[in-house]
C-alpha cells in the first residue's frame, strides 16, 4: 500500500445503531468529565509500560504497523513511530472500553455505512482478532503472524483487506479496517498519546502541530515558513 494512498484513503468505521421508540432512560457512565466544567478535564494518558497488550500482541501490532507504513526518506515507519504504543494506551482507556458507544443491542449486521454492529468493545475485538490471526497463520504457514517474512505478512494483510483471509469467527474485513484506522490515528496523533514519535508524520506533511497562534507569521505571505511542529508535550516519546 502506497503511503499517499494510506494517508488519504477513507475507512468508514462510524458506528450507528437502530434504536426503537421507547421511553427515555437515564444512561450512567461514559465520559469522565462534565460538559462545560473546566475543573474536571479528561485524565492525561498514562505513561510507560504496556497497559493492555501482552508483549506478543504488542509486537504483532508493531509488525502490522510497519507493513502499513514502511520507513522511507520522508518519515519513520509505523512501528518506529510508536503506533502500537498509541493503540495499547487507547485500548486501556475509554476507547478500549467503548465508554461512549451504545452497546445494549439488539445487534444485527448493518450496512457498510453503519459500521460494525457488535457487542464487543474495541479491546475485546483486538484480543479476539489477534488470536484469530495467529491461529489462521499457524494453520496455513505453521507460524504466528509475527514470525512470518515481511512479504508474507504483507500478502496476508492484502488478503484481509479484500476479505479473502479466513479468521474463523472474526469478521476479517472489520478487523482489518479497525487495525488500519488505529494505525493511521497513531501515526498522525499528537505524540502525547504515544505515537507519532519525533512528530515524524507532522514533519512529513508540513503540519505545524499544537501552536498557540500564528500571528508572527501573518506578514510572511508567499514565503516558505519551515515551521517546526509543536507537540502538547515538551519532548516526544
Amino acid at each position: 500500500m502506497k503511503r499517499r494512498e494510506f494517508l488519504t484513503s477513507v475507512v468508514a468505521l462510524g458506528v450507528a445503531t437502530s434504536i426503537p421508540t421507547a421511553k427515555a432512560a437515564v444512561v450512567n457512565g461514559g465520559q469522565p468529565w462534565q460538559p462545560g466544567d473546566v475543573n474536571t478535564p479528561p485524565s492525561p494518558p498514562r505513561q510507560g509500560g504496556l497497559q493492555f497488550f501482552t508483549p506478543h500482541e504488542f509486537a504483532t501490532v508493531g509488525a502490522i504497523a510497519e507493513r502499513f507504513i514502511p520507513a522511507d526518506e520522508t518519515s519513520l515507519s509505523g512501528k518506529d513511530a510508536g503506533c502500537a504504543i498509541f493503540i495499547d494506551r487507547q485500548l486501556a482507556g475509554d476507547y478500549g472500553r467503548a465508554a461512549a458507544l451504545y452497546r445494549l443491542g439488539r445487534f444485527v449486521k448493518g450496512t457498510p455505512e453503519q459500521g460494525p454492529q457488535s457487542p464487543l468493545t474495541p479491546a475485546e475485538r483486538y484480543r479476539q482478532g489477534l488470536g484469530a490471526l495467529d491461529a489462521a497463520t499457524q494453520k496455513e504457514y505453521g507460524k504466528n503472524f509475527l514470525d512470518l517474512s515481511a512479504d508474507i505478512q504483507e500478502k496476508i494483510l492484502h488478503a484481509m483487506e479484500a476479505d479473502k483471509f479466513n479468521l474463523g469467527e472474526v469478521d476479517t474485513k472489520v478487523f482489518f479496517e479497525l487495525l488500519l484506522q488505529n494505525v493511521r490515528e497513531g501515526f498522525l496523533a499528537d505524540p502525547i498519546y504515544g505515537g507519532n514519535k519525533e512528530m515524524t508524520s507532522w514533519k512529513m506533511i508540513g503540519f505545524p502541530g499544537a501552536r498557540y497562534d500564528f500571528r508572527d507569521l501573518l506578514s510572511k505571505k508567499g514565503q516558505k515558513l519551515n515551521i517546526i511542529p509543536t507537540s502538547l508535550i515538551d519532548n516526544t516519546l
